[in-house]
């Protein structure tokens, strides 16, 4: 590992364990945006290292007695590894087929450099796994079995029943709680003591749901039957009876019955439960959505959008293939944006707008907020930052990140007597006053003060992070002043909007010793010492 990648900590100072960024940790309900800037999507050096610097700026080394997560835990990842539908439907050879459908999963070049980023920590690949039920016969179309044959990791199916699975390939978990599910098997180790989960979904489209990011992704982490939460509300599925709520499909049609009273944009949209487009599947669907989050414990929600995808989620879309008749499909284009953070509805409500949807129209975040699985619905009221690949942060508005016309087969509607297109945006105005009170803002949108925190770690070797609080947006300078008085680096000079902000200080071959951090704000200075031990 190189100094650089040290993260502030002393060369002294073990790094037998890792941990979330702290400014993450911090900010349970924020979500983060980082950009990359590569040109195709075929670019796999380039995806690679989009993922690499990724990890590394939000992963970093923390010895397990200061806290950290030991190196010898289990790491795991949940990519979007769905089916490869239909991809044969694309004209030209196999290898332009499979080109075409690659946003149908999160890029492998990008999770490849994830891998190795964790394995730079120490962790061995015998502590890491991929997982996912579904299309064992598929991963290798997405270069997945040949990514877990290179970097050691373990991915292998596990497409039987749950009650048929070895022991050591199951995770049971108890959720009394639930609307739908009382008991779960999981795909071990999601979810067992100790292990670190990453879900990292792709940024497109889907009918269930409307875009298929974070938080329908870890639907793949069940083993099978209680993956199927796309199952019609009425089909028997092969669960035991105790692991089902015995009053679900009652709770389900009251539940949904309630929704569509109150409101709940497109829910209204008829049918029996029977398909994916209609109100009261989606609503089993995002209840069982839903009881899976509650019952899970996932360390970062991650959206892969080096490149986005239109269309039904797999091959089908609103694109016109000169040539052919029979059928439109999806198309991939660049978006460079990678989404993450700690809560899956919050990063999927960012998600969603980027992509071109106003959130208000999805239900399955009024459900999430109903259920205490998400605090918001209003983009407005969700704190962003931006991120960048050294761990800086900037809080920025939503509204100033580049929206993507990701166009969805989801809950078409009739307005009028007029049929939106098949393929279409669910971008109608919404009203969120009565929906999502800004009171309950986890973070307050003006803090009462202006502070300058106290740089962790402290003391330090090679960086330092340094966190500050706005009450109002304005001009910051942020300075570092050696024991002489010379400014030796300016870190921000900038406007910025009001909230907590955080910024690193990479010291590059400067001395040992005592530095000052200084802040300017509207007339107001702050300064904290900060030590430098090589």
């Amino acid at each position: 590992m190189t100094p650089a990648r040290i993260w502030g900590y002393s060369s002294s100072i073990s790094t037998d364990g890792f941990t979330l960024h702290p400014f993450i940790e911090a900010n349970p309900d924020a979500v983060f945006i980082m950009r990359t800037i590569i040109d195709v999507k075929t670019n796999s050096i380039a995806n690679k290292q989009a993922g690499r610097d990724f990890m590394q700026s939000v992963l970093i080394p923390r010895s397990v007695s200061e806290g950290g997560i030991p190196v010898t835990n289990n790491v795991v990842i949940k990519p979007n590894l769905t089916c490869r539908n239909n991809y044969d439907k694309y004209p030209g050879t196999e290898a332009e087929k499979l080109e075409q459908s690659m946003g149908i999963v999160s890029d492998v070049h990008f999770v490849n450099g994830m891998i190795e980023s964790i394995q730079d920590l120490g962790v061995a690949p015998g502590n890491m796994y991929m997982r996912e039920r579904s299309c064992a016969s598929h991963w290798s179309l997405a270069g997945y079995t040949e990514l877990a044959s290179i970097t050691g990791v373990d991915l292998k199916p596990l497409e039987g029943e749950a009650k048929d699975l070895a022991v050591s390939d199951v995770q049971w978990i108890d959720f009394p709680g639930g609307i739908w599910f009382r008991k779960i098997a999981y795909l071990y180790p999601v979810n067992a003591p100790g292990s670190f989960l990453i879900n990292v979904a792709k940024f497109k489209s889907h009918p269930v749901g409307c875009l298929t990011l974070a938080a329908k992704n870890l639907q793949g982490t069940m083993a099978y039957p209680y993956v199927q939460h796309c199952r019609e509300l009425d089909k028997t599925l092969k669960y035991d009876a105790s692991h089902v709520n015995p009053t679900a499909k009652t709770d389900i049609i009251r539940n949904y019955s309630k929704h569509v009273s109150d409101g709940i944009p497109r829910w209204d949209k008829p049918g029996d439960g029977l398909t994916w487009s209609c109100g009261l599947h989606q609503e089993t669907w995002a209840t069982r959505c839903i009881d899976n989050h509650l019952a899970s414990n996932v360390g970062l929600h991650v959206i892969e959008g080096i490149y986005g995808r239109d269309g039904d989620g797999f091959a089908f879309g609103p694109h016109v293939i000169e040539g052919v008749t029979d059928y439109t499909y999806a198309e991939d284009f660049m978006t460079n944006y990678i989404i993450f953070g700690k809560n899956a509805f919050h990063v999927d409500i960012i998600g969603h707008w980027l992509g071109g949807h106003e959130p208000g129209n999805v239900g399955l975040f009024h459900l999430a907020m109903e259920r205490g699985a998400s605090t918001h619905v209003n983009p407005e009221n969700i704190p962003v930052y931006e991120w960048d690949a050294e761990g800086n942060t900037v809080k920025k508005s939503y509204a100033k990140f580049e929206r993507y016309e990701i166009r969805t087969n989801y809950l078409r509607r009739n307005y009028n007597g007029q049929t939106e297109e098949e393929y279409h945006l669910c971008n109608e105005e919404f009203d969120y006053n009565n929906w999502d009170p800004t009171s309950t803002s986890s973070e307050p949108i003006k803090p009462a003060i202006f502070t300058l925190h106290q740089n962790f770690p402290n003391p330090f070797s090679y960086s330092t992070n340094i966190a500050y609080q706005l009450p109002e947006a304005g001009k910051v300078k942020i300075e570092i002043i050696d024991m002489t008085g010379k400014t030796v680096d300016i870190l921000v000079d900038a406007f910025r909007l009001s909230g907590t902000h955080q910024v690193s200080w990479y010291t590059g071959n400067k001395p040992s010793g005592i530095y000052l951090c200084r802040m300017y704000y509207q007339g107001f200075v702050q300064t904290r010492s900060l030590q430098l031990v090589r």
